[in-house]
């Protein structure tokens, strides 16, 4: 997209954006009508939906929780952050080390308005409003680079936001990773997943309704092989790239994705 394009700040309650949907289904109170009447209508064809998007927030905790702890990373930037919720990424990386700095990247207006209140009162945390393929404005931005040092690692968060983004050789999931990982340190990680389905229908059908019902504010479900692409040239972390719920879980009785038609699939890469 073009760098530095301005984004909308009005907010249409008519609209479903998949910001609000997924808060919907994180059991949040920032959705409305519509939002909730897409989600009931997806269900319909893929109805293990909300327990996908709540194993896909908990892959996301222990993911930053592991790259705070075990990999020492006290910078975040978390693209398609969607709406606060509980356990968010500065609180996760905070509880590891008070001093973690985290940046949140949103093209939703709701997004800033309810982020940036929330965050008002923490210096080390801000909220931007962008798209996540206009990677000049996200990196170059003033308050990214008063939080982040890109001589040192970085992780980056790109989870379950690829789905939202369109192929195109200069803007889709591979060209934004590859313009990010140009300006990261050696050591920086990258957390990305996406949806996916190995069947055909399944990825068909999501990816029109979904399109329609966010009048054009949609990528495509896609396929194994399309996310490990977007790992070529990263070390992937143990154990590799999985559906999410499988990402080193907490315990052995963790919360599982038991249906299949479709999941987050993705890990955690590495720039040596």
């Amino acid at each position: 997209m073009q760098p530095g394009k301005q984004l909308s700040t009005k907010i249409d309650e008519t609209i479903p954006t998949a910001a609000r949907m997924y808060d919907h289904y994180l059991g949040g109170r920032d959705n409305y009508a519509a939002d909730r009447a897409a989600c009931e209508e997806l269900d319909k064809v893929v109805p293990s939906t909300r327990a996908l998007a709540l194993n896909n927030r908990r892959f996301l905790r222990r993911a930053v929780r592991t790259l705070a702890q075990e990999h020492g990373i006290r910078q975040f930037l978390d693209h398609g952050s969607g709406l606060p919720t509980q356990d968010n990424v500065h609180q996760v990386a905070q509880r590891v080390d008070p001093s973690a700095h985290v940046v949140y990247v949103d093209n939703d207006p709701m997004v800033l308005v309810h982020g940036r209140a929330l965050l008002e009162q923490d210096e080390r945390t801000t909220v931007i409003h962008a798209d996540l393929r206009d990677t000049k404005t996200v990196l170059d931005h003033e308050d990214t680079r008063r939080l982040i040092d890109f001589s040192e690692p970085v992780a980056v968060l790109f989870n379950s936001v690829f789905h939202c983004v369109p192929d195109s050789e200069s803007d889709g999931p591979q060209a934004v990773v590859r313009r990010v990982t140009e300006r990261l340190a050696p050591g920086s990680c990258l957390v990305m997943c996406q949806l996916v389905s190995e069947d055909a229908e399944v990825r068909a059908f999501v990816t029109d309704f979904m399109d329609k019902a966010t009048q054009g504010h949609w990528g495509r479900v896609r396929q194994e092989k399309d996310v490990a692409a977007l790992f070529d040239g990263l070390e992937i972390l143990h154990p590799g790239l999985v559906e999410v719920s499988a990402w080193r879980p907490d315990t052995d009785v963790a919360p599982r994705q038991l249906t299949q038609e479709w999941i987050e699939f993705g890990g955690v890469g590495r720039l040596g």
